[in-house]
C-alpha cells in the first residue's frame, strides 16, 4: 500500500513521462493548461495533490485514459468493466473531496464516473474549480450546497444536477453530515 505521498509521486512521475515522451517544455504545458509553472511543477514532483479534474484535462490531453494515470497501467476492457462496492480505485486529490473512481480499466471512455464523499467541515469555504467539459452529479446520501457561477443550491438526497464544468463550481456539505454523490466528468 502506498501512502498519499507516494501515491502523488508516482502519478507525477507518469504525467512527467507523457510530458517528456510529447516533447512538451513543463512551460508549455503549463501554460497550455492555464496552470502556473510553479503549481505545475509541484503537480509533477508529487509535493501537491493533483486535483482529480485536472487530471481528467491532463489525460484528455494526452490523450490516455485516467486510468493510466492513476494506476501506471494501461486500460484493456472494451466491452465491459465491473467495479465490485468499495473497490473502485481511491483518488484522494482535494482535501475537501475524497473520489472513488469506478471505471478505470475500459478503453476509450466517454466520461469518468466517481463516488464522491464530502466530509462535513465547521465553516466550510469551497474551493472552486474548474475543468472542461460537462458534469452530472447524482446526491446518494445526505445535502450538499452546489456553488456555481454566483448561484447557490442546495441539494438533498435523489437531487441532481448537470452543467458545464468551465464554470467555477464547488460542494460543501450540509447539515454536519457526511455527503455522497456520483460524479459522471464528460
Amino acid at each position: 500500500m502506498f501512502t498519499l505521498n507516494e501515491y502523488n509521486k508516482n502519478i507525477g512521475n507518469r504525467v512527467k513521462e507523457l510530458r517528456e515522451l510529447s516533447d512538451i517544455t513543463i512551460q508549455d504545458f503549463a501554460e497550455e493548461l492555464d496552470i502556473d509553472e510553479t503549481m505545475y511543477k509541484q503537480y509533477e514532483n508529487g509535493e501537491v495533490d493533483i486535483p482529480a479534474s485536472f487530471l481528467c484535462e491532463i489525460a484528455n490531453k494526452f490523450q490516455v485514459d485516467l486510468g493510466l494515470l492513476l494506476t501506471g497501467e494501461e486500460t484493456r476492457m472494451n466491452i465491459f468493466d465491473v467495479t465490485r462496492a468499495d473497490k473502485g480505485i481511491s483518488v484522494e486529490r482535494r482535501k475537501e473531496y475524497k473520489y472513488e473512481n469506478l471505471c478505470t480499466k475500459f478503453i476509450d471512455k466517454k466520461a469518468e464516473i466517481f463516488i464522491v464523499t464530502v466530509d462535513p467541515k465547521e465553516d466550510a469555504v469551497p474551493s472552486l474549480n474548474s475543468h472542461p467539459g460537462q458534469e452530472f452529479n447524482y446526491v446518494l446520501e445526505g445535502s450538499l450546497k452546489f456553488y456555481i457561477h454566483n448561484n447557490e443550491i442546495t441539494l438533498n438526497e435523489g437531487d441532481s444536477i448537470f452543467f458545464d464544468s468551465s464554470h467555477r463550481h464547488a460542494m460543501v456539505a450540509l447539515n454536519d453530515e457526511k455527503a455522497k454523490f456520483l460524479a459522471i466528468i464528460m
